[in-house]
């Protein structure tokens, strides 16, 4: 056969081969009315300690856009009312929409961003994302929003029930021991009850007992108190952190000019008339623990703090118990 007829023939049937072996391609046709997720049902959101290792369930339905697709499904939760702008995502998945999770993982979730031991409302939602044509594309198609009321709970704690405002001490490590500082009023004696027993705790003389006799502090004021639960003992220490100085109403002199304990801000603050002059922070009217310096740098024994007369918000952070930082904020 002539060698050029050889070659043109070759060349025919490798056409007809390749366009014998071409598919026919399958099309997702997305519909003209995609039927989005549903978030079928939320479960009792009011979170416990003692239920920590119980699961929760979330159940939702897929979507569906008119053909076979692959789906990433997120569970998301917000603040009610705030449309999602800042969520948390609570779980995500492909194609599981029996959404799983423990009491004690969706409780450090919610605590990112919701305050511990009170309520949040909150709104949920499924939000599934659709990869088509090998991922260049996607579409995203969302629940109708279900409404919630969330309880997170925090580190263990004792509720003082007595002492005349909310407060509370916490157990940093869980086991028993439990810190905090509380304002204290001398005419008022107080218990500490452990929300998740439900035990009630007295005492007196350091000793700790379970319904025993209620506390009572020396002066009224901020104290630091510890109490072991194991050894059924507690502490009350005097911790009154305060303002010294010319420049303050009282001078060089006792008594000091008092700050208030933020809990949630761990801070010390002040709102108070100045005049010009000096001034330092000490614990509890004594030279033994006092801070002076600058704003972004307070030592122990430091030189004095100086400002102008006028009205003043001081904030004070204390780090490590023995060094600091302040703002201080001119209110006129």
């Amino acid at each position: 056969m002539n060698k050029k007829i050889f070659i043109y023939l070759t060349f025919i049937g490798l056409i007809g081969i390749l366009f014998s072996c071409k598919k026919d391609e399958t099309k997702a046709i997305l519909s003209d009315n995609p039927v989005a997720p549903t978030l079928v049902s939320v479960p009792d959101l009011t979170l416990k300690r003692a239920n920590g290792t119980n699961v929760l369930q979330f159940v939702g339905t897929a979507v569906d856009p008119g053909f076979q697709a692959s789906a990433t499904y997120y569970l998301e939760a917000c603040v009610k009312g705030t449309n999602f702008k800042d969520p948390l995502l609570i779980f995500s998945d492909k194609q599981d929409l029996s959404m799983k999770i423990s009491v004690s993982d969706l409780n450090g979730i919610f605590l990112k961003k919701y305050p511990a031991d009170q309520l949040t409302s909150v709104d949920l939602r499924i939000r599934s994302v659709l990869s088509v044509s090998s991922g260049t594309a996607s579409f995203v198609y969302s629940s109708v929003t279900k409404s919630a009321d969330a309880t997170t709970y925090g580190l263990p704690r004792l509720d003082l029930i007595g002492s005349g405002i909310t407060q509370k001490i916490e157990s940093a490590l869980g086991n028993g021991v439990y810190v905090n500082f509380v304002k204290l009023d001398a005419t008022k004696s107080f218990t500490l009850k452990d929300p998740d027993s439900n035990t009630i705790y007295g005492g007196s003389n350091g000793v700790l007992s379970v319904n025993g006799s209620g506390i009572k502090s020396t002066a009224n004021g901020w104290y630091r108190l510890t109490v072991d639960t194991k050894a059924l003992t507690y502490k009350l220490e005097s911790y009154m952190v305060g303002l010294v100085g010319d420049a303050t109403p009282n001078g060089w002199s006792s008594p000091d000019q008092k700050m208030d304990y933020n809990a949630s801000t761990g801070t010390w603050s002040i709102t108070l008339n100045l005049v010009s002059g000096g001034f330092k922070f000490r614990l509890n009217d004594d030279w033994g623990w006092n801070l002076g310096g600058t704003t972004d740098n307070l030592t122990q024994g430091g030189a004095n703090c100086s400002v102008t007369a006028g009205n003043y918000t001081i904030t004070l952070t204390i780090i490590n118990g023995t060094t600091g930082t302040y703002t201080i904020v001119k209110n006129n």
